[in-house]
């Protein structure tokens, strides 16, 4: 549950597209669970760290992703799925919320990830709650796989590898912690190559419980040096 927030939602820093709250550093502060904004925060800032390979990857915000899971009509999910150009992207990273409700913005309880290559032609769940999120990686996964079809063999949903969280709140940190992972591999290699192990061994070897408590204070960190005046 995110904290509080005893001084309103004043906006303390723009960030490319990403508009970042005061009440966003109190989250980081928690620990609590992370909302939207700080995970579309942090994959910009990934983004722009390491531009990718063409045809580029596409880290998409939170709440595209939640809005393709949950698009009313086939007509809009096209609308919506179109200019994202996914048939000419080689890797996709789509965050899963487990939020059913279009008309609560932030709700939910539990992020994970969803990794499109296109090499392997495999969406992999990445789910740091044994698997909790599973039902929604399959709604977004019905979603989206028609639009990322090149006419070869439909691509498949699995489960990958993910190390666990041994808390209640960590979930989101595990989702930007995975995305670096899977974002840095794809940009090292320059290709999503299909082979077995991909990223899965740099995730067992760089992910648990207390890179991603670092990884809280990394990003509050950055945030707050973003904000100095320069």
């Amino acid at each position: 549950m995110a904290p509080p927030n005893n001084k309103g939602d004043e906006k303390i820093l723009s960030y490319l597209d990403v508009v970042m709250r005061r009440s966003d550093l109190d989250i980081l502060r928690g620990p609590h669970y992370l909302n939207d904004r700080i995970i579309e925060f942090y994959f910009a800032h990934l983004a722009s760290l390491s531009p990718s390979p063409s045809p580029p990857a596409l880290l998409l915000p939170p709440s595209i992703s939640f809005w393709l899971t949950n698009c009313p009509d086939p007509q809009s999910l096209r609308q919506s799925a179109d200019p994202l150009r996914l048939p000419d992207r080689d890797l996709v990273l789509f965050p899963v919320n487990s939020n059913l409700d279009v008309t609560v913005a932030g709700g939910g309880s539990h992020w994970s990830l969803l990794v499109y290559c296109r090499e392997a032609g495999e969406f992999v769940h990445h789910d740091s709650c044994r698997s909790a999120n599973r039902c929604h990686a399959e709604r977004l996964f019905h979603a989206v796989s028609g639009f990322v079809d090149d006419g070869g063999e439909p691509p498949r949903l699995v489960e990958g590898l993910t190390p666990q969280q041994t808390n209640g709140h960590d979930c989101g940190l595990f989702v930007m912690a995975i995305a670096k992972v899977v974002y840095d591999w794809y940009v090292a290699r320059g290709e999503c190559a299909a082979g077995e192990d991909r990223w899965f061994a740099a995730l067992k070897e760089e992910v648990d419980a207390d890179a991603v408590d670092k990884l809280r204070d990394e990003v509050l960190r950055l945030i707050l040096s973003l904000m100095e005046p320069k």
